[in-house]
Parts: structure tokens; C-alpha cells; sequence
């Protein structure tokens, strides 16, 4: 399998529907409510294909950042053609979209447990001195080993809160029909990598999970944040909550070289050991498709290697 094949294709579901990405195009196959299967086929904007794409790290940060906002778009057209309603995020509301829900994202996952961690920190220095202490220092704080232990509260919490989260929206009836969307869009592009033929019969033999999910870049950044800022050690407070902020490009370029790297070396037994977790965080987020899912998937697929071909360049 080439490199290039691997890194090519990826997707996401969304509502009764599945995008797929190439280098060039994306595609949005919908089942709309009279049962047909109806397309939404763009080209990709060029930042896909720019040298900065080919910068570790850097580039990470980037194409995740567009496909933030192409993930945005492609939920608001999937819901539209249920609808049959003609509206289009873009712009302005499109980027108010995306920083709204990276604030809340951020929030939920990097600031609260930040706060829980700082509050576990200063309980443990007041009860090592006595009493009720003010906050310690930076210096104060390093001298007391003891006190790295709110750095892994932290991290468990966060950890808690991304796995306890998923588990508990796999419970919704259109979660889970979105998720069933989410494992046909796997199956199709885990049948295409093994070189099978792309019909609804032979697809639904192949696995449910994949090494470049977008779950298992989730899970990889909270547990290199763990890492990460449990080896910082005790922080003030305010310090504690803008590093969770700022090293989050850093940690998400990380992530997304990791996943990289792994998805190109899925033959070596390590690599395989590696991902187990990335995998099974997956049966969370994927569900048994039936065949009209794995239809609109494919579909999707076919749509999108077709406007890759034609693409000028």
C-alpha cells in the first residue's frame, strides 16, 4: 500500500449522509426524506495543496483548522437536504461557528479540568502546611513533588470527561444514526485500501474502525496532554489555565503527525500495539451500518474520486 493511497482519503459522517475527502475534492452523499441520494461536490481550497502542507507539525494545524470549517459546512448542507431548506455557512457565521464550539470544546475538555487540577493543587499544599495557606508560588510549588499529583487529576478528569462524553451521546437515536454513518464511511475506505470492490455486500466485511480517525486524534491529543502537562509540574493557577490554552496547536500538530506515522506503519506488530487504544475508543463512535448506509458511503466515495479526476490540477 503506498503512501499515497493512505493519506489521500478520509471522511466524516453527517447528518443521514457521509463526506469524503480527497487531495483535490470533496463529496457529500445525503439520503434525502423521499429516499433518493443526493450530492454535494466541491473543489477543496487550495491550502490542501499548498507547500505548507508538507511541513511536520505545521501542517497539522492547518488542515485541521479547514476541516473544522469544512466539517461545519457539511453538517449544515446534510441537515438542509432533510429540510429541503437552502442555506449556506460560510464566512462570517461560519467562522463564529467554529469559535464558539472550540471555545465551549476548550472549555468543557482543557479549562475545567485545568481548575479542578489547580483547585486538587492548592488543597494539598494547605494541608502540607497545617492550614489554609494562600496560593503557593511557582518556586514553592516546585519544591513540592507531592504536588505534580493535581497534574494527573487533571489529566484523568480530562480523559474521563472526552470518553464519558462520547458514551453518553451514543445513547441519542440520531447520534446513533450517526455513527452507523461514521462506520460505513470506515468500511468504504477500509474496503477501497485493501483494493476490494466497492459494493455494499463486499463492504460491509470489512472493519468498523480506522487508524485515522478522527476519535483516535481526539483521544491522542488528551493523552499527550497528559503527558505533556503532568511533566510541567505545579503551575499558578493562571499560568496552569493559559499553557492548557496555548500548547494546543502544539499538542494537535503532534497528534496529527502521530496518527500519520502510525497509519503508514500499520504492518510492524508495535504500531498495531500502539493504536489498540485509538481502535477501541472507535466502537464508541461507529455503529453496524445497514446497506443504505453503506449505499450513501460509497456513493460519496465514487462522487469524490470522480471530481478528483476531473479537477484541473
Amino acid at each position: 500500500m503506498s503512501e499515497d493511497r493512505i493519506i489521500t482519503y478520509g471522511g466524516q459522517a453527517v447528518i443521514e449522509g457521509v463526506l469524503m475527502r480527497g487531495q483535490k475534492a470533496y463529496s457529500i452523499a445525503m439520503r434525502a426524506p423521499s429516499g433518493d441520494i443526493v450530492f454535494h461536490t466541491e473543489q477543496l481550497a487550495r491550502v490542501y495543496r499548498s507547500s505548507l502542507t508538507k511541513i511536520p507539525f505545521v501542517r497539522g494545524v492547518i488542515l485541521l483548522w479547514d476541516a473544522l470549517g469544512l466539517g461545519m459546512s457539511a453538517l449544515t448542507i446534510s441537515a438542509n437536504a432533510q429540510t429541503g431548506e437552502e442555506e449556506k455557512l460560510e464566512g462570517a457565521s461560519l467562522y463564529l461557528t467554529i469559535g464558539l464550539s472550540l471555545a465551549i470544546g476548550i472549555g468543557l475538555f482543557f479549562l475545567f479540568p485545568a481548575a479542578i487540577g489547580g483547585w486538587a493543587e492548592h488543597l494539598l499544599a494547605s494541608s502540607g502546611a497545617g492550614g489554609v495557606q494562600p496560593m503557593p508560588s511557582l518556586q514553592s510549588l516546585a519544591s513540592e513533588p507531592g504536588l505534580w499529583i493535581g497534574n494527573l487529576l487533571e489529566g484523568i478528569l480530562r480523559l474521563a470527561l472526552l470518553v464519558g462524553y462520547i458514551w453518553a451521546i451514543g445513547f441519542m437515536p440520531d447520534v446513533r444514526r450517526l455513527f452507523g454513518y461514521h462506520g460505513a464511511e470506515h468500511k468504504t475506505i477500509n474496503a477501497f485500501e485493501a483494493g476490494a470492490e466497492l459494493t455494499p455486500e463486499s463492504v460491509a466485511k470489512y472493519p468498523l474502525q480506522h487508524a485515522r480517525c478522527g476519535t483516535a486524534f481526539m483521544l491522542t491529543l488528551v493523552l499527550l496532554s497528559i503527558l505533556v502537562f503532568t511533566a510541567l509540574g505545579p503551575l499558578p493557577i493562571l499560568w496552569r489555565l493559559a499553557t492548557r490554552v496555548l500548547f494546543i496547536p502544539i499538542l494537535a500538530g503532534v497528534a496529527v503527525e502521530y496518527i500519520r506515522w502510525t497509519a503508514n506503519h500499520l504492518g510492524h506488530p508495535i504500531v498495531r500495539w500502539m493504536i489498540k487504544p485509538n481502535l477501541a475508543l472507535q466502537n464508541l463512535t461507529t455503529r453496524e451500518p445497514d446497506v443504505k448506509m453503506l449505499e450513501v458511503a460509497i456513493a460519496s466515495f465514487q462522487a469524490m474520486r470522480q471530481a478528483e479526476q476531473e479537477s484541473p490540477g
